[in-house]
């Protein structure tokens, strides 16, 4: 199977769409006989989205109080989902599985960066989690209260989440790379009442502590916390509050293990998760109950093809991000599966650490980033290949679009050439996957999440709203209200009307580019604010990363546009080469050609400059903006928040020399 790319003309698109893939994945006959979703579906959720939803949602869930009204639109952008029902999301996590006589089954495999491990199994994590509402309840938590939520990857932090849901209580989780700064602006938004953290984490074989942030966070007054439980994790010193500070050993260890689990109204708040917001004050995101667990529960099934009985089930992100909120601690537990957690990083303490914890626990469902995978192939196959990975059935990626190369390595590499790979799109706004290939059913192609799930209703559109035809680019809406719906910005309903509602009349938009291709299959393009527009040509960074990144020299790429006299801006490409490429004196040359070969001479990069690393987050993003700030001569901007504050002072370096 080949490649074919196109050169896009200046068609007038919101964005040009430059390049055609045309390899397919059809499942196999096996795969399509045994898939939980059968061909039929989209049929069956086209004929009444709000209906079908109505049926996931009781065959999914257990309710307290089932609900007679699915899905109330009256008054948009403002919805609500199974409003005059009941339902508590830990009951469904837990109570309902030991119950059934499945409380012997594994919930959670915990592998820690040092090697330690728990295993809880379904009677034991309910237990937990009961321990933890009494505990909390104790220091005078209340429903609709809200918990600062500030832990590492460790079977505590979603011990903790579940205990707030079990009583009604509103998480709030910090990820645990950010400031006291950060910390302390998401405690005073939400009023948090109570902070769980730890003593520290490790990270990269080494102590890391998390425990003095929350100190600074609390040092000025006014704030509205009124006790900081603490898990043990590290053994680092820590300060110590008399009277607000508490072991939780001391608190959660020493609780009773009966708590009765109460039904909530459906649209009672879940959780609020910040994401940073263009004025520089973080949106706290609010979720409700019983939408978002039927989403979640619904997609998690249905695009990984989750068979519970038989399948292992490994979400590598951070509960601090919306994936590990919804693909850890929620959506797995509902649907009664079994998962690993790993507290540190991919190499740590060596470069095959996924792969020994794959071997080690049988993992059968694997769901990464495309950041971490395009850093698998730069480490070499040979990795991989040391380990028994014959267990992986289904392959998943998150957080970013991913390169049609990358898509091809995880499957020839990490799934033997024969997992499906489900390349998904959603947001911390949409609350579950949006768009995604469901693997029994579609035929897939590398780079694209393809197709909008059944009942959910995603477009591509022009600049004044307009469908664009097959094998045209523009702006990702939703037409359509969906059941994991943000339910606003907490306590700030205007801007959440201003920032997702405005752009376009009556949709849904959150600032992704995206195309559709002939098939009308759906290829996100990133977002919108990295398009840049070249001679008025609007291209996206997305798919001239992908071609450089095509090239078997190039590891990872990263694209920006920088401001030019002649043609507005110009691309700026940054690379990490491979190997003998670094000493190729022609590999500049090597690599504008290929990029014009693989998607048109517009796409040239004017500047290429070969760096060392790649400035990321410690959720494996790019910070395309501080590159940004080295493309147009200014001194490179805030850094806290690199996983490795170094990196900014390596790419500066090397491009001295």
């Amino acid at each position: 199977m080949s490649e074919d790319t196109t050169t896009a003309g200046a068609t007038g698109d919101a964005l040009e769409n430059l390049s055609t893939e045309n390899r397919h994945f059809p499942p196999s006959a096996e795969f399509a006989a045994n898939a939980v979703i059968k061909a039929g579906e989209y049929e069956a959720a086209n004929a009444d989205h709000a209906a079908y939803w109505g049926k996931q949602a009781r065959e999914l869930l257990t309710w307290s109080k089932p609900f007679t009204k699915t899905l109330d639109w009256t008054n948009p952008p403002f919805a609500t989902w199974f409003e005059d029902g009941e339902i508590n999301a830990a009951y469904n996590a837990l109570d309902r599985h030991v119950e059934a006589g499945n409380g012997d089954r594994v919930a959670i495999h915990f592998e820690g960066e040092p090697g330690d491990t728990r295993t809880y199994t379904y009677a034991q994590l309910t237990d937990e989690v009961k321990k933890a509402a009494n505990a909390f309840e104790a220091l005078g938590l209340a429903k609709g209260d809200r918990v600062a939520v500030y832990l590492p990857m460790i079977p505590e932090a979603v011990i903790t989440l579940l205990a707030c849901a079990r009583i009604g209580a509103i998480h709030s989780v910090v990820f645990g790379g950010f400031s006291a700064e950060a910390l302390r602006s998401r405690i005073d938004d939400a009023e948090a009442k109570l902070v769980v953290t730890a003593d520290g984490t490790f990270r990269r074989g080494k102590p890391s502590a998390l425990k003095p942030a929350v100190d600074e966070a609390l040092t000025a007054s006014g704030h509205s916390v009124e006790h900081v439980v603490v898990v043990k994790r590290n053994g680092e010193d820590v300060n110590w509050v008399e009277g607000r500070d508490k072991w939780w050993d001391d608190t959660v260890g020493a609780a009773a293990s009966e708590h009765t689990a109460v039904g909530h109204p459906a649209e009672h708040p879940l959780f609020i998760l910040y994401t940073s917001g263009t004025t520089g004050k973080p949106k706290g995101i609010l979720h409700t109950t019983g939408g978002y667990l039927t989403q979640t529960a619904y997609t998690h099934r249905a695009v990984f093809d989750l068979h519970p009985e038989t399948d292992v089930f490994w979400c590598t992100a951070d509960v601090g991000w919306v994936t590990g909120h919804s693909y850890v601690t929620y959506a797995p537990l509902v649907n009664g599966a079994t998962q690993v957690m790993y507290e540190g990083t991919p190499d740590s303490p060596h470069q095959g650490r996924f792969w020994e914890i794959v071997e080690k626990y049988k993992v059968s469902i694997l769901y990464t980033a495309p950041t971490a995978i395009r850093t698998f192939m730069k480490w070499g196959e040979d990795i991989p290949a040391k380990y028994d990975l014959s267990s992986i059935r289904v392959l998943g990626s998150v957080g970013e679009p991913i390169n049609p190369e990358a898509w091809m390595w995880y499957r020839r590499v990490i799934g033997n050439d024969v997992a499906p790979v489900v390349d998904t799109w959603w947001q911390t706004e949409t609350g579950a996957i949006m768009i995604a290939p469901l693997p029994g059913i579609t035929s897939a192609k590398p780079g694209s999440a393809q197709t909008p799930l059944p009942g959910i209703a995603v477009d591509v559109v022009d600049e004044l709203g307009a469908p664009v035809p097959d094998g045209h680019g523009g702006y990702l809406v939703i037409r359509e209200p969906w059941p994991a719906m943000l339910r606003g910005i907490w306590g700030d309903n205007e801007r959440y009307k201003d920032t997702y509602w405005s752009r376009f009349d009556d949709m849904y938009f959150a600032g992704d580019g995206a195309k559709k291709d002939e098939d009308g299959d759906v290829w996100l393009l990133g977002r919108v604010d990295d398009v840049m527009n070249i001679s008025g040509h609007r291209l996206s960074t997305t798919e001239i990363e992908s071609a450089l990144v095509s090239h078997p020299s190039v590891a990872e790429a990263a694209v920006v546009g920088a401001a030019d006299e002649t043609t507005g801006q110009a691309v700026v490409a940054f690379v990490i080469l491979r190997g003998s490429a670094v000493d190729d004196p022609d590999i500049v040359t090597t690599l504008r050609n290929h990029v014009g070969h693989e998607i048109g001479p517009i796409a040239k990069p004017k500047t290429i400059l070969v760096v060392p690393e790649l400035p990321k987050t410690r959720s494996g993003k790019i910070m395309r903006r501080l590159l940004k700030d080295i493309a147009e001569g200014r001194e490179a901007g805030d850094s806290s928040t690199l996983a490795d504050n170094t990196v900014m002072n390596q790419i500066s370096d090397s491009l001295k020399k």
